[in-house]
């Protein structure tokens, strides 16, 4: 698994080469750089909006560069796709905790372990931890009130047996009792009124589409940007930094990346990719593509853009999820560390063997809700609310809950071989009522038969809280091209280009929003200013 991890990096880095070195051919030959999907720094004959430094994206990373920058004498405009009751990127639902390391040589020696094999260059993770350290005291300089574990640091590893696990202590905000606030916005909030208070102007609804790029010098001037349907020009004095997330809800780099059919966002349904298409324009490399904090298993409801969350059980235990040939495939109570597994001495992705459903009886539908409300992240707890019904009925009503009265006839609509779905059945049953798990090992005490009809079942996709993968990032934040060379007067910081390369610790994303923003911002806000 590790070689052909290795080796399709290694393909999409010859691919990247090969079209640096086109594109170039391509402008000897009388192709300019739109022809590309950039535009020309010289076709701009007007700009609509100027600053010094342009952030894309109001999540943790771009609020953290703005004020950073602002606070160093530099003007900032932020550009966000979302309207204002939906902005704030995965930061925003996110449970709000932040990765800080009390030791940072145990948290340098912590991450190269999380690796696993897939090394990130020692410089950017020094760089990090030099900043997740230092995190704490920056928040508090900027108003915050940070509360920080006295002990107990190990607890919060989502990988204790690595070592280092005793650096994997996690912050959180005061949420005005003394006590860790996690969830409920807390700390994204905290940075949004910090930005406002400096006076960082946010355009909502106007994201970025296309840098503007000075093809004589490889510098980045300005984004082109759509706000009321209408093509914008904004000038970046000093730099243009991406902060636009992943591609959670983007099906076709799902496709090409994570080697899924399919997959949806337990977070904002805002991310599609945009800063990787638009840094790919301008010659980056990409890096981690198919890192993940996922997949998960849960229901995305239609129309909707968004999964729920939660892998829609039963309360009565009798359940089992079953895979594209109606058959069970794994332990459905398998501890799961953001989406990876224990498997032989490592760690690998939950297998997802599309289409997949959850098969339960009638004892099952009215012994609760599939999904709650409760919680305080995820899109759905936090921003749109979807309330399930108690009794599952409003769900079953819509046809997003499959029913049919015998087992062959449940398997004929949802598409799997009846005798062979029968089978499945028949064996759960036998293994309840001996108490024991005969093909997986679920604890007998998270066992129950299915034998009540009518019969149904729902379908489970996969989810993400967000993918970790896109343009190659140095020490510095700057955006590399396959040569290693930064890119001028672009950066990026947050989710977009992680330096996630396999595992993944809990908190890590709001630590490097924090910590690489901060270090995007200083670098960004050195530059001297082109006109």
């Amino acid at each position: 698994m590790g070689a052909k991890r290795q080796d399709a990096h290694l393909a999409r880095r010859d691919f990247l080469k090969t079209a640096a070195a086109g594109a170039g051919g391509a402008a000897l030959a009388g192709f300019g750089a739109s022809e590309a999907g950039v535009v020309q720094f010289d076709e701009v004959r007007k700009w609509d909006h100027e600053a010094g430094i342009v952030v894309l994206g109001i999540g943790g990373a771009g609020l953290t560069t703005a004020i950073v920058a602002r606070d160093l004498g530099t003007d900032v405009l932020m550009l966000e796709k979302a309207k204002e009751s939906h902005a704030g990127g995965n930061s925003r639902v996110s449970m709000q905790g932040f990765w800080c390391p009390p030791d940072y040589n145990q948290a340098v020696i912590h991450q190269r372990a999380l690796n696993d094999g897939f090394p990130v260059p020692d410089e950017v993770i020094e760089a990090y931890h030099q900043y997740t350290t230092k995190n704490p005291d920056w928040l508090r300089k900027i108003g915050a009130q940070v509360i920080q574990p006295a002990s107990g640091n190990a607890s919060r590893a989502s990988y204790p047996e690595f070592p280092g696990a005793e650096s994997a202590a996690v912050c959180f905000l005061d949420n005005g009792k003394g006590q860790a606030g996690s969830g409920f916005q807390r700390l994204w909030t905290m940075l949004r009124d910090s930005a406002v208070k400096r006076q960082v102007t946010i355009m909502y609804e106007t994201p970025g589409i296309e840098l503007i790029q000075d093809c004589k010098t490889r510098e980045i001037r300005g984004v082109v940007a759509e706000r009321q349907g209408k093509r914008i020009y904004v000038k970046a004095k000093k730099a243009v930094v991406l902060c636009t997330g992943g591609f959670e809800n983007n099906q076709e780099m799902i496709r090409d990346y994570l080697s899924m059919p399919c997959g949806y966002p337990f977070g904002t349904p805002y991310n599609t990719g945009d800063g990787i298409r638009m840094a790919m324009a301008v010659g980056a490399d990409l890096w981690h593509m198919d890192s993940q904090a996922g997949p998960t298993l849960s229901f995305k409801p239609p129309d909707f853009d968004f999964a729920l969350g939660g892998g829609g059980a039963p309360r009565t235990r009798g359940f089992i999820w079953v895979a594209k040939d109606g058959t069970r495939f794994i332990n459905e109570n398998t501890p799961s560390k953001h989406g990876k597994i224990a498997y032989h001495g490592t760690y690998i992705q939950l297998p997802t063997p599309l289409p997949i459903h959850s098969i339960f009886d009638e004892a099952g539908r009215k012994s609760g809700p599939l999904f709650t409300l409760g919680g305080n992240m995820g899109w759905n707890a936090m921003i749109e609310r979807y309330k399930w019904s108690d009794d599952n009925s409003v769900e079953l009503a819509k046809g997003w809950i499959i029913k049919a009265d015998t087992i062959r006839e449940l398997a004929a609509k949802i598409g799997k071989n009846p005798d062979t779905l029968e089978k499945t059945l028949a064996t759960w049953n036998k293994s309840c009522a001996a108490g024991s798990d005969s093909e997986f090992g679920r604890a007998s005490d998270r066992i129950a038969p299915i034998q009540t009809p009518p019969y149904y079942a729902l379908e489970l996709v996969p989810t993400f809280t967000n993918t970790q993968g896109g343009p190659r990032r140095n020490k510095n934040a700057q955006i590399l091209d396959p040569y290693g060379k930064p890119i001028p007067r672009l950066y990026s910081a947050g989710e977009l280009g992680s330096l996630w390369s396999w595992n993944y610790q809990g908190a890590g994303d709001f630590a490097e929003c924090l910590a690489f923003g901060r270090i995007a911002g200083e670098h960004a806000a050195a530059e001297k200013p082109w006109s």
